[in-house]
């Protein structure tokens, strides 16, 4: 079977991948969910023309230089005066205080001298000036939060400004995670011969939250077509959206997840694509259940699930934007040509003083290298077949999360 380009890959998993459904959230519940329709605001900000500093309320024709003028009154926010303001007379206002009817300006307490009832202008007053016009942040009927997008600490600031209590998001993907091997024990245990300590799981369904993913972890299967199958079955009761799969993938006799996938109804996609690492990976369907099987090795698991995971819950939750972003950079050494597979480095970055990011691979690139992995910070991506590229070459990479 000839090996799949990386796009194709990533245009099949990304197929029909259609945003899950809507649901109504309280506000308070909305951080970094993804918006399922425009929102627009309910009410103006300001609604009425208000101060924006501490001072005096006047009419700008009376407010000269060295003019006094009688207080009548003040004006704190939440408490509008009753009345218009007329010839020679001012009010002390506070900040968000509603600028009185036929006052046009705000003198700052710093720029005046009070006296009792009177208050002498030290610096003559500007119409509109330190004043907040009605509608000056925003007008009942504006849509200021756009579908496809997961919702930041201000975007909710403003939501709230806007006068909405909940807000309509999309269903949070739900993603079970299964490891599959004899030889995988869990962090703390003690690994028999030949065992190692179970790493892939924990950075891919960190990876999964970081999208807003609700998590299942289905925990390891041993090497039986009946437990991995077993486990399978777990995922499709439990209805997730997706399931991973880690290890199990290639062509060993041992390596029994696509026959397990079979098994439990999954039609195959493909197996096998053009990408170091992670050549042995799998993708697959069970009616709404979408299945990407990731190699086992750690470094190997990792960056498919990045590059092909990530979009995918994306794609799921509405996002507007569901590929990574690519970076221009230059090379920090010297790079040999490359194969048929298209490469994924991990990589360090440096950005220089004058704004260019500087990519140097590092040493060792062989994909059980967990330390390596984790000093990484971006991939740099070199096209199948790609020339020797010196110190200096231009290049483009991908930012890893931090």
């Amino acid at each position: 079977m000839a090996l799949m380009p990386v796009t194709d890959a990533m245009a099949a998993i990304l197929a029909g991948a259609d945003a899950l459904p809507e649901e109504m959230v309280p506000l308070e519940d909305a951080f970094h969910r993804v918006l399922a329709r425009d929102i627009a605001s309910l009410r103006t900000q300001p609604p009425e023309p208000m101060s924006a500093m501490d001072g005096y309320a006047v009419r700008a024709a009376d407010a000269t230089l060295g003019a006094k003028l009688r207080v009548i009154g003040e004006i704190a926010a939440g408490k509008p005066f009753d009345r218009p303001l007329q010839t020679g007379e001012a009010l002390r206002i506070f900040t968000g205080g509603v600028l009185p009817a036929g006052a046009d300006a705000v003198v700052i307490q710093e720029d005046t001298t009070r006296d009792g009832d009177v208050v002498g202008i030290n610096e003559a007053a500007i119409s509109g000036k330190h004043i907040r016009p009605a509608g000056v942040d925003f007008n009942e009927g504006d849509v200021l939060l756009r579908a496809g997008t997961r919702l930041t600490d201000r975007d909710l600031a403003l939501a709230a400004g806007m006068n909405h209590p909940s807000l309509p998001v999309r269903r949070r993907p739900i993603v079970a995670v299964l490891a599959t091997g004899d030889e995988l024990v869990m962090p703390g245990a003690v690994p028999g011969p030949g065992q190692i300590v179970l790493s892939n799981g924990f950075a891919l369904r960190a990876l999964a939250r970081a999208e807003g993913a609700e998590v299942i972890d289905l925990g390891i299967a041993v090497d039986t077509l009946e437990a991995t199958t077993s486990a399978i079955q777990r995922a499709i009761d439990l209805k997730a959206d997706v399931l991973i799969t880690t290890g199990g993938a290639s062509v060993g006799d041992h390596d029994l997840v696509q026959q397990s996938l079979i098994n439990a109804g999954v039609e195959m996609a493909f197996w096998r694509i053009a990408m170091r690492p992670g050549k042995p990976m799998m993708h697959g369907r069970r009616q709404d259940m979408r299945v990407i099987g990731l190699p086992g090795n750690p470094v190997s698991s990792y960056v498919c699930g990045f590059l092909f995971m990530v979009p995918l819950l994306r794609a799921l939750s509405g996002r507007i934007e569901v590929a990574h972003a690519l970076e221009p950079a230059v090379l920090g050494r010297d790079l040999a040509a490359n194969d048929q597979r298209e490469d994924y480095l991990r990589t360090r970055l440096e950005t220089r003083a004058d704004g260019t990011v500087v990519a140097t691979p590092v040493m060792k690139q062989d994909s059980s290298l967990l330390g390596n992995l984790a000093v990484a910070e971006g991939l740099l991506i070199r096209k199948p077949f790609a020339p020797a590229a010196a110190a200096g070459d231009s290049c483009a990479i991908m930012r890893l999360p931090v």
